[in-house]
């Protein structure tokens, strides 16, 4: 059985590191991002596709399931990463943007796999979130809010769908470097209890564990993968 897989936010960064990992391991896969975006793999298939668009994904997923068959991987990864301004400055329009692309989004992609999913399949919901769900700096309030707002959607999805053969998982991320990796500092590195900054390669890891058909006990995690840097207690040094 050829397995698909559907990863927004796919052009770069994680998602391009997931889309290159699921095509060696011989899904079918469907990229979703906002940015014109091309692969060599002639099993990965690219759309653009706004998050803040409902529309345009209810039209992509169902243009996949009728040329290509339903979808069993669902991994919302597409999100406005970077945006973050003081609480006085930020506009709500702005704020609506981030929660609509980072949840509103992810909901929608979450309402249209269930709708295709075929109940005889196995199915398999990876919502990528953060730790500044719980841990944050200041100015991130938009950002914080709709990762906050994922897990919690995970946790009611996980109970939603418990009749059907879909598990709903997230991972939250912490240090992910995804550009300039050889350019990190000692310190850096040091910071965390892992000895180390992050790789796309670790969130990719666990991402292909949880899409294993057998892997059907874990439902409603929040696996946080961050070198063990939110369990490290930070006091200011007299």
């Amino acid at each position: 059985m050829i397995k698909r897989v559907l990863i927004t936010g796919g052009a770069g960064g994680i998602g391009k590191h997931l889309a290159s990992a699921y095509s060696k391991e011989g899904y079918e896969v469907f990229v979703l991002d906002k940015e014109l975006c091309s692969f060599q793999e002639k099993n990965i298939h690219t759309f653009q596709v706004d998050l803040c668009q409902n529309d345009e994904i209810k039209i992509c997923f169902q243009q996949i399931q009728e040329q290509f068959g339903c979808i069993h991987v669902l991994i919302n990864n597409g999100a406005v990463s970077k945006f973050h301004k003081p609480v006085n400055e930020i506009e709500i329009d702005e704020f609506s943007k981030v929660i609509h692309t980072n949840l509103i989004g992810a909901f929608v992609c979450c309402k249209e796999f269930v709708k295709q999913h075929d109940p005889v399949c196995f199915g398999r919901i990876i919502n990528i979130a953060s730790t500044r769900f719980h841990q944050n700096e200041k100015d991130w309030e938009a950002y914080g809010a709709s990762k906050g707002g994922l897990v919690s959607l995970t946790n009611s999805l996980c109970v939603s769908l418990s009749n059907t053969n879909i598990t709903v998982n997230a991972i939250s991320p912490g240090w992910i470097e995804t550009e300039d990796y050889e350019h990190l500092t000692l310190k850096d590195h040091k910071q965390h209890p892992s000895g180390r900054v992050g790789k796309p390669q670790d969130i990719v890891n666990v991402c292909l564990f949880l899409s294993k058909e057998e892997n059907d006990f874990i439902n409603g995690a929040n696996i946080i993968v961050d070198g063990g840097m939110t369990k490290k207690m930070i006091y200011v040094e007299e």
